[in-house]
C-alpha cells in the first residue's frame, strides 16, 4: 500500500543542506515527492512509498541533517503520483 505526506518542517532548516540530504534519505528509502524550501523560512515536502519508508523519511526530517535544528514536523495527508524523488524551487 502507498502512503503519502506533506510535511512541513520549521527551525533552522534552511542553509544546512537539509534539501541535498533528504534526496539522499529518499533514494536509500526508495520514496518518491519532493523537497523545496519556502519563503518563510521552512522546508516543506512530499513524500511517498511504503507506510515503513515514509515513517522513516518522517523520524529522518525530525532530525535532519547535522547541522539542522528541527524545531518541529507538522504532517498530513498528501496527495498526488510521483515517480521520483526531487528537489523544486523555492516557493
Amino acid at each position: 500500500m502507498t502512503v503519502t505526506k506533506h510535511l512541513i518542517v520549521s527551525g533552522r532548516v534552511q542553509g544546512v543542506g537539509f534539501r541535498f540530504y533528504m534526496e539522499r534519505k529518499a533514494r536509500e528509502h526508495g520514496v518518491a515527492g519532493w523537497v523545496r524550501n519556502r519563503r518563510d523560512g521552512t522546508v516543506e515536502a512530499m513524500v511517498q512509498g511504503s507506510a515503513d519508508a515514509v515513517q522513516a523519511m518522517i523520524g529522518w526530517a525530525r532530525r535532519g541533517p547535522p547541522s539542522a535544528v528541527v524545531a518541529d514536523v507538522q504532517v498530513e495527508d498528501g496527495s498526488g503520483d510521483y515517480g521520483a524523488f526531487e528537489a523544486r524551487p523555492t516557493e
